[in-house]
């Protein structure tokens, strides 16, 4: 109990550190967020919402001005069962991909944010 306790409130902590010191969004053209929104359609993120490794994603597609749908995983049990059954395992954040026909689950906060610098971060 005290450790739920405890966990719970850490998570706030953390959520509320993060709406308190968000990054300012990459600003692009028009022609560029247009693009970045089109690319970012195939994407989704499987998340729990005080999740420390979940928010340091949430602020790079903040940083990177990507809108990414974002599921929860915690409370929501038809997203997590998604998750289960797509990509093997419920282990958060995980990153959707889905491309050309074909569906792609990266794991590891440091794997999805490299791949969302890779992609995303030079387009003006």
């Amino acid at each position: 109990m005290l450790m739920k306790a405890l966990r719970v409130g850490l998570g706030q902590l953390i959520v509320l550190g993060d709406a308190v010191s968000r990054p300012r969004p990459q600003r692009r053209s028009a022609q560029g967020q247009a693009v970045v929104e089109k690319e970012a359609a195939g994407l989704s993120l499987y998340q729990f919402h005080a999740c420390p490794f979940c928010v340091k994603t949430r602020r790079t597609l903040h940083r990177l001005n990507v809108p990414v749908t974002l599921n929860d995983a915690k409370n929501d049990p038809l997203h997590r069962d998604r998750l289960l059954a797509g990509g093997g395992k419920v282990k958060v954040p995980c990153l959707h991909i889905q491309e050309q026909g074909q569906s792609r689950w990266l794991y590891d906060s440091k794997a999805i944010i490299a791949y969302l610098e890779q992609r995303f971060a030079k387009i003006v």
